[in-house]
This record gives C-alpha cells, structure tokens and sequence, in this order.
C-alpha cells in the first residue's frame, strides 16, 4: 500500500466517524424509538446495524457502479443529493405519522380508575391501556385490550436510511482509490464502513444507557409521540443542511 492510499485509509476512518457523530439523524432515530418502543438493548444494537449496513451500502453500490462504467462523479453526487432529500422528507414524514399516531395512542391510554367487589371489601386502582409486556410487568393491575399490530418500525428504518447517501464516500475516498486499484477502493470502503458503524453503535449505547436513568413520569405514555417528534426533527435538520 503506497502513501497515498495510507492517507485515503486515515481519511476513510476519520470521515466515517465525524460524518456519523456529527449527524445526529445516524443514531437519535435508534436511541427514542428504542426507549418508545421497549427494545432490549441488544435488538437496538442489531437495528443500528442493519439500517447503517443499508446505509453504508447503497452509497457503496452506487459508487461501484460509478467506477466500474467511468460515470463522471458530479452525475454521482448529482444523485447523492437527490437521495439526501429524499432521505429528509422520509425522515420527516414517518417521523410526523408516527409522532400523530403516538399522540392519539397517548390519548386513548389515559389513565383512569377500575372499581372491584371481593367479598365486602372494595378494591379500587388506576391503569392505563397498555400494549406492551414492559408495561404490563412493572404494573400489575394492566388491562390490555389489543394484541400488538406486526412491527414494522425497524423495516421502516431500513428503508429510510437506504435512502439517504454516505456524502464523503464516493467523490472524497472511492473514487481516488480507484485511482490506485480495486484492492484500494475495497480498503478504503471498509474502513469508511466499520468507522461509521462503530460510532453509530457506540452513540446508541453511549445515549441509551443515559436515557435509561431518565424518569418521565406522567409523560411515560408520551414517548411514542416524543420519538416520532424527534424523527421529524431530524428530518427537518437534514433538510436545512445542517
């Protein structure tokens, strides 16, 4: 490996991580959908995962394509842009449906009082409707009147965030590699690659153990409209360019 490559393999894991840490939209989504949505810690990790693979690797097939027919990598990040916005709006479209439907959701599971007969004693408590078997294990008392629909928040992700592209990769490190050879683009992309997954991981960890010591309270039935609202946000943030 000449000089030149060693400075595009520096460049590809110092990119991957500022690109990632930098964008909080490669790990919010993950961080209050979890909390929202009550995923253990390693489904939150395997979600991360799978969305910046599709990521990652949409860019990455874009890309190879660029090199392999010589398309001119201004078409390329004529495309890049296209799918950032489209990206964006995703972002802000989901993220302002689910943020509508956990705020109905929030309203429909207002707490409210049961009254019970056993025997002559009169028992009376408070629950809420609750969906999920989290909430049904820290309150006993839980009536759960609906089956959860199928989980299609972690596909929606998915799809999302194989929308929106990997901005340095193609332009500032595969295409100079390939300069050099294939094994260079290979190298660099990987490394690019594992940088952006690593810190995507480590960020959902890192603000998911914080969220964790977090009490809510009486917004508990809050937090589906709450992440929905945070995925707007980013979605709005990635549309001003920021």
């Amino acid at each position: 490996m000449n000089n030149e490559l060693i400075i595009l393999t520096i460049t590809a894991a110092t990119l991957g991580f500022i690109h990632t840490l930098f964008g909080p939209d490669h790990y919010l989504p993950f961080v209050v959908m979890s909390k929202a949505r009550n995923w253990t810690t390693f489904k939150t990790v395997w979600i991360t995962l799978i969305c910046g693979v599709g990521h990652i690797g949409s860019s990455v097939l874009l890309g190879t394509i660029g090199v392999a027919f010589g398309i001119g990598v201004s078409k390329l990040e004529f495309i890049e842009s296209v799918r950032g916005d489209w990206a964006a709006w995703a972002f802000l479209i989901f993220g302002t449906v689910y943020l509508l439907w956990g705020l109905r959701k929030a309203y429909l599971n207002k707490p409210h009082k049961h009254i019970h007969m056993h025997g002559e004693v009169v028992h009376k408590h408070e629950h809420n409707h609750s969906h999920s078997t989290a909430d049904t294990e820290k309150t006993p008392h839980t009536h759960t009147h609906k089956k959860n629909a199928k989980n299609l928040t972690p596909w929606i992700l998915f799809l999302v965030f194989v929308l929106g592209p990997c901005e340095p990769l193609i332009p500032i490190l595969m295409y100079p590699a390939a300069q050099h050879s294939i094994i260079g683009v290979i190298s660099v992309t990987a490394v690019f690659g594992i940088a952006t997954l690593a810190t995507m991981t480590a960020m959902v960890l890192l603000l998911n153990f914080g969220v964790s010591f977090i009490n809510i309270g009486k917004l508990e039935r809050y937090t589906h409209a709450i992440a929905g609202g945070t995925v707007a946000f980013s979605g709005i943030l990635i549309l001003l360019g920021l």
